[in-house]
C-alpha cells in the first residue's frame, strides 16, 4: 500500500516513514501543499498522512478543497493544534481521524489499522484466491490456512495482485505501488520480487498462480484442476 506523508519536520518525517516502510507501506515524502497536490495527481495513494501547519499554508484547507472535488482517500491529520475547536475543523473537513502531537509511531500504526478496517475505506477484511489469504490490515498473509513470512516488497506485491485477481497488471503499477518516490528502482526490480513471491507461494503449496503476460506485467489467479 501507498502512502502520501505531509510532514516539513526532518526528524518527524524519518521517524514516522522509517516506522511505515518497516511495516509493510510504500512512502512518499512531502515537505509542502503544492508538492502534495503534484503528488496526488500524479500517483493512486491508499492513505494520506498531513501535518496541518506546513510552510505554505494549512492542510485542512487542502483537503476540504480535495474532498469537494471527490477525492475519498483514508486521511489522518497529526499536528500540535489539538483544541477541541481545532479536531472539530480537521474532522469536518474531510479528516478520518485526528491525532495530535507528539504522535507515538506503534498509536499511529494503530491509528491506521481502524482507519483501514472501516467500509468507506473499501478495504475487504482479507484477500483470498485460492487457498491465498492476505490481511491487509496486519500485512499478513496464509496458504492452507497457514501463516507464511513475506518481505514488506513480496507483501506488497501480492496484495496489488490480489487485488485485482484474475487481471492484468501492469509493471508500472506494481512499480508506483511498491517504490516511493526518489527509491531507486532497478531494472530487474520487479522480475526478482516476482520470482522471490512465487518461490514462497510454490513452497507453500498455494494453489494461486503468479503468470507472466510479456511485455504488459503480471496476473495473479488460482491454478485450474485437471
Amino acid at each position: 500500500m501507498r502512502v502520501l506523508l505531509l510532514e516539513d519536520n526532518p526528524k518527524s518525517a524519518d521517524m514516522f516513514g522509517s516506522h511505515l516502510r518497516r511495516i509493510g507501506f510504500a512512502v512518499d515524502l512531502v515537505t509542502t501543499l503544492d508538492e502534495a497536490g503534484d503528488a496526488v495527481e500524479t500517483a493512486a495513494y491508499d492513505l494520506l498522512l498531513l501535518d496541518r501547519q506546513v510552510p505554505d499554508g494549512d492542510s485542512k484547507v487542502w483537503l476540504s478543497a480535495r474532498r469537494r472535488g471527490g477525492m475519498a482517500t483514508p486521511a489522518l491529520f497529526m499536528t500540535v493544534r489539538d483544541k477541541i475547536e481545532d479536531r472539530i475543523e480537521g474532522l469536518d473537513a474531510g479528516a478520518d481521524d485526528y491525532l495530535p502531537k507528539p504522535v507515538s509511531p506503534d498509536e499511529l500504526e494503530a491509528r491506521i489499522r481502524a482507519i483501514l478496517r472501516r467500509p468507506a475505506a473499501l478495504l475487504p477484511t482479507k484477500l483470498v484466491t485460492g487457498n491465498v489469504a492476505f490481511d491487509p490490515v496486519h500485512r499478513e498473509t496464509a496458504v492452507a490456512e497457514q501463516p507464511i513470512q513475506l518481505s514488506r516488497r513480496e507483501g506488497c506485491m501480492l496484495e496489488h495482485l490480489m487485488r485485482r485477481t484474475g487481471r492484468v497488471v501492469q509493471k508500472q503499477s506494481l512499480e508506483e505501488s511498491l517504490y516511493g518516490h526518489g527509491e531507486e528502482v532497478t531494472p530487474n526490480s520487479i522480475e526478482v520480487c516476482i520470482c522471490r513471491l512465487r518461490k514462497s507461494l510454490i513452497s507453500a503449496g498455494a494453489t494461486a498462480e503468479i503468470h507472466t503476460v510479456r511485455g504488459v506485467g503480471y496476473l495473479i489467479r488460482e491454478r485450474k484442476l485437471n
